[in-house]
């Protein structure tokens, strides 16, 4: 079950938007690096990171997502632990967020999709130098990535009981480590001539 070729078949069976496959990459890789800090089975969280939001391309709208795709999950025999990981990132699922799992899926799901914002913004289109200082500074700016839900951003962080820019600063790192799959990597040139501020 916890192959990631066949996880990884399944999400692009049901997503063909290239930007709704490298969120889920993004918030596989913030899901496996909270795994690796706390001691939690990172193949595990790395899966439902990437399947989290796997219908919702077909499914967008509430309540249809994530309810579609756990249908489709409990058919092909997933766990339970995982399709409760995945409807607990919805609100309206109204599936609570008991174990740290989901509490740090539902922590780095809007946070991974802003931070990727802020990245395509800088004039080198990369987070490799990006800052938590002016990821959270972009917080206020309700006109910035108006589709992500702030609220949900600090809800997150304080379920996870870890201080929002702390938070920030460590999936700004995680998703570093994938920066190339992720179109994060920059622009080499705007790098080397230190513009991009």
């Amino acid at each position: 079950m916890y192959d990631r070729a066949a996880v990884w078949e399944l999400l692009c069976e049901f997503t063909r938007n290239e930007n709704l496959r490298k969120h889920a990459l993004a918030v596989e890789a913030c899901l496996r690096a909270y795994a690796r800090k706390w001691g939690e089975d990172e193949n595990l969280w790395g899966v439902v990171g990437l399947i989290h939001d796997f219908d919702y391309e077909r499914w967008p709208d509430a309540p249809h997502h994530p309810a579609e795709g756990s249908k489709i999950l409990r058919e092909r025999g997933w766990p339970e632990e995982i399709i409760r990981a995945v409807q607990s990132h919805a609100d309206y699922m109204n599936v609570p967020r008991v174990s740290k799992l989901e509490k740090s899926l539902f922590a780095c799901d809007e946070l991974a999709g802003f931070i990727t914002a802020c990245a395509l913004v800088r004039p080198n289109k990369s987070i490799m130098e990006l800052e938590a200082k002016s990821v959270t500074k972009r917080f206020k700016d309700k006109a910035f990535a108006r589709s992500v839900n702030r609220e949900d951003i600090l809800k997150g962080a304080e379920e996870l009981s870890v201080p929002v820019e702390e938070h920030v600063a460590f999936c700004i790192q995680a998703m570093r480590g994938i920066a190339d799959q992720l179109g994060l990597k920059g622009n080499a040139a705007c790098a080397q001539t230190g513009a991009g501020g």
